[in-house]
Parts: structure tokens; sequence; C-alpha cells
């Protein structure tokens, strides 16, 4: 049993640290694509990379078309990526097929 004020702040403090020490925010890490790469951080957040059909996509005058959402992204924009594994992989706002491109990563001859 504490009887002091000391002692309480102590068994405080320690408890404190304790849980302190089990909660502490372990690095995230984007999620790997099938193949084995891990999708960047920068890209991803978990959820919002995945491989997509070469249908999905289309090279256009202008950048690649993404089919599902519509969007173009030119082909000079930063988001776009190699591929390390030669298939193409989107990363888009939430996972979602209408969402904003994040990232697109395009196979090597296309890149």
């Amino acid at each position: 049993m504490l009887t002091s004020g000391r002692s309480l702040v102590q068994a405080a403090m320690a408890t404190f640290a304790a849980t302190a020490a089990c909660t502490q925010a372990v690095p995230a890490r984007a999620h790997e694509a099938p193949t084995g790469w891990s999708y960047p951080f920068s890209c991803c957040s978990g959820y919002d990379c995945r491989p997509v059909k070469a249908s999905a996509i289309r090279a256009i005058a202008d950048g690649y078309l993404i089919q599902p959402s519509g969007e173009v992204v030119v082909y000079s924009d930063s988001r776009i990526k190699r591929s390390p594994d030669g298939d193409y992989h989107w990363c888009s706002v939430a996972g979602k097929d209408n969402g904003r491109t994040i990232c697109l990563f395009v196979p090597p001859q296309l890149y």
C-alpha cells in the first residue's frame, strides 16, 4: 500500500512510462504489391495502391488515361513511377476507382 504523496507520484510515473513504452508508434510501412515489392510510403497509406490491368490504363497523346477515373496524368508528372515488376499499379485517394491519382506505376518500356 502506498503511504506518501511521493510514492503516489512515483507509481503514477512508472505506470505512465510502462504505458508509453507499450504504445510507442511503430514506423509506418507501406504495403506490398502481390509480387513482393513495397509501395513507397509517399504513394500509399496501406490501402491506396493496387495492381491494375493494362486495359485500365491507356497511353494517349497527353499522358496516361486512367480509365476507371477518367483522369489523365501527363507524362512529365512526378506521380508517374517505374514499375519494379513490369505491371501497372495505381494508387488513388482511399483506393477508390474514382479517386485522384497519388502515384501511377508503369512498365519500364513505357516509363
